[in-house]
Formats: structure tokens, sequence, C-alpha cells
């Protein structure tokens, strides 16, 4: 499960840092692996699908509408295979998570410092960048999404269950938090290891709102 996958350290090999700078970049104390960036992917690309809206006015693929989307699996993969039948899958989950990474940021405006805050969507240059190469990289390998990130496979093939997606956050633990403007404020400073720091942002959606409740850490200035 992508809980125990994001509990492990030892991977294929460490994504250099050396392009990050002291201002943006000192929540983590080490440079994240390669299993770490794909289970950040991983959740950010379900946390997306999660928020689409769906379709309205069918109860089985309604999903939660925290961005109003409606980009995977609603017919809308029928023309994008014709015009891009080697990546078509890659494009709608890539669009989703760019709906989902403009409402974050959004969320995140609403707060006096926005930079400080650590979202699933925002982790840095550093980190944003990594997982955007990342991204870029299996796209043009042109790998099934649901082979290439098995756990997004896991979490996507039997359709839409807010039940199941609900037990999903839970499985990464219990957040203490406080609401403020910008979303859930998460209790303590964040982990200083991408695993950690990313499951406990997942954590943080429970229990599931009616709207994007960004769970973030605050930074140190």
């Amino acid at each position: 499960m992508l809980p125990e996958l994001l509990g492990q350290h030892a991977g294929r090999g460490d994504f250099s840092m050396s392009e990050a700078n002291a201002t943006t970049e000192t929540v983590l104390s080490s440079a994240p692996l390669a299993r770490e960036i794909d289970a950040l992917l991983t959740a950010q690309l379900i946390v997306a699908w999660a928020g689409e809206s769906g379709t309205s006015d069918d109860l089985t693929t309604k999903r939660l509408g925290w961005w109003r989307t409606n980009l995977v699996g609603d017919g809308a993969e029928y023309e994008l295979q014709e015009l891009l039948p080697n990546t078509w899958r890659w494009v709608m989950f890539q669009s989703v998570r760019e709906a989902a990474r403009l409402h974050d940021a959004a969320v995140r405006s609403k707060d006096h410092d926005p930079d400080r805050l650590l979202t699933l969507f925002s982790l840095g240059f550093a980190i944003d960048e990594k997982v955007e190469d990342r991204l870029r990289q299996l796209k043009l390998a042109a790998t099934d999404p649901r082979e290439a990130l098995p756990q997004l496979g896991e979490a996507i093939a039997d359709g839409w269950n807010k039940n199941a997606f609900a037990s999903w956050t839970s499985s990464f633990g219990k957040e203490s938090f406080t609401d403020v403007p910008a979303g859930r404020r998460l209790k303590g400073k964040p982990p200083q290891n991408l695993g950690e720091l990313t499951s406990r942002l997942v954590a943080g959606l429970s229990p599931i709102a009616g709207s994007y409740p960004m769970p973030h850490f605050r930074r140190d200035a």
C-alpha cells in the first residue's frame, strides 16, 4: 500500500537537490529518494482525481467537486486517444493535477505569507521540479499510468467510492490541525523526510470535507 511505500527509505537512487536554494528548501534533511518522488506524485494524482466534480447527474461517478473539472473517466479519453494515442492517459492525469495545483495555489493565497505553506501540491521549488520532471519522464515513456504507478491503479481500479477514498486518507494516520482561512494547519513542524511529509499531508485530508481543506504545514521563515 502507498503508506508502506512512503515509509520505505531505500530506493532506486537519489535525486540531486544541488539546484535548491536555501530560502525555499530547508525542510528536508536529505535529498528525496526516487521512490519518495513517485509516492508523492501518486498521492497528488489520486487526490486530483478524487477532487474532480465527476458527472454531476450520475451519483456513481460524481466525485468530491473540490475543483470544477471532469477530465478522468467520463468520455474525454475517446477524443484524446485519437489526438494523442501514446500519451492520452498521462495527459488526462496531468491536466487534472494542474487543476488541483491551481486550486491549491488559490487557497494558499488566503494566507498572508503563502510561500511559507507546505502542501501536497507545493513543497518548494526543488521538490516541485523533481515531481514535474518525473511526470514528464513517465509521460514520454508512454507507459500506462496504472502500471507505472501501481498504487494509482489500485485507487482508481473500481471507480469512484467516497468511503474508499476516506479509508485511503485515514490509512496514513490521524492528524491534529487548526482550521485557518487557508485550510487545515497541521500541528507541529514539517517532517524532514519527504515520505513522512507526504503521508502526513494526505492524512490531513481526513475527515473528508465539502471543499478542499488544504492540509498544510507552516515552515519557519
